[in-house]
């Protein structure tokens, strides 16, 4: 039987508590046990207020964690002290202990535009020789996306990372789980374009400041009405009760 992380809430939603979130993960590997980690932030702690099945696919995770700044400074404010984990470091820290262990572990990438998440692929074959990544970008046709999924239902990748945007990357691995029930499953965002080169994360200062957002509002400033929940979260956490 899996022993969860201890879990906290952020807005009526579960965050497990954890210093050691990728330890944990290739535990519940070795005993062949399944996981969906969501990496929760403010952005879709709110959208999951407005829309029930992401608040659904939240509460039915095998892992949440607390990948935005918000989510941490809530739970500081409720004297929880967390450290908060990108997504894009926890996959990392996956891949970096799956992928020197040989071809035996096959991991997938799924997502992004066409080109990048191959050239994201051959980042880390850079970095790990022995790494064995499968990948398909985010613009499958119908007939595409059932050979990829039967790719993965025959290879049976132990860590499959899903960059498709939330929630949209969210509800398909809630659809699509059951093709490798033994695998880690990890939305990722947009990781594939920074491990491409695509794009860049934010200098370590900002990160460390829990700026993070701030700087993928200059990347991409059409995010700013996106980025109003902010505020609207940052209220939120001030009156709600649980």
């Amino acid at each position: 039987m899996r022993t969860s992380p201890k879990t906290s809430s952020v807005l009526g939603l579960p965050v497990h508590l954890s210093d050691n979130y990728t330890g944990w993960l290739l535990q519940c590997l070795e005993k062949e046990q399944g996981v969906h980690v969501v990496t929760l932030n403010a952005e879709m702690a709110m959208l999951a207020e407005k829309d029930p099945l992401v608040a659904k696919i939240i509460k039915e995770a095998d892992l949440v964690i607390p990948d935005g700044a918000g989510v941490v400074i809530y739970l500081k404010m409720r004297g929880q002290q967390q450290q908060r984990c990108p997504g894009i470091e926890l996959a990392q820290s996956l891949i970096e202990g799956l992928g020197s262990n040989g071809q035996g572990n096959v991991i997938a990438f799924y997502g992004g535009k066409p080109g990048v998440t191959a050239a994201a692929a051959d980042y880390w074959r850079g970095k790990l020789p022995e790494a064995n990544i499968i990948t398909a970008h985010g613009y499958l046709s119908p007939e595409e996306q059932e050979t990829w999924k039967n790719t993965l239902k025959i290879q049976q990748p132990r860590l499959i990372l899903v960059g498709l945007g939330v929630p949209r990357q969210e509800v398909w691995i809630r659809e699509n789980r059951a093709l490798c029930p033994q695998a880690i499953w990890v939305g990722v965002g947009g990781s594939f374009d920074i491990w491409s080169g695509t794009k860049s994360r934010a200098p370590g200062w900002l990160r460390n400041n829990n700026l993070e957002w701030l700087y993928r509002l200059y990347q991409e400033p059409w995010r700013w009405r996106r980025m109003l929940v902010l505020p609207q979260f940052f209220l939120k956490s001030l009156f709600y009760r649980h």
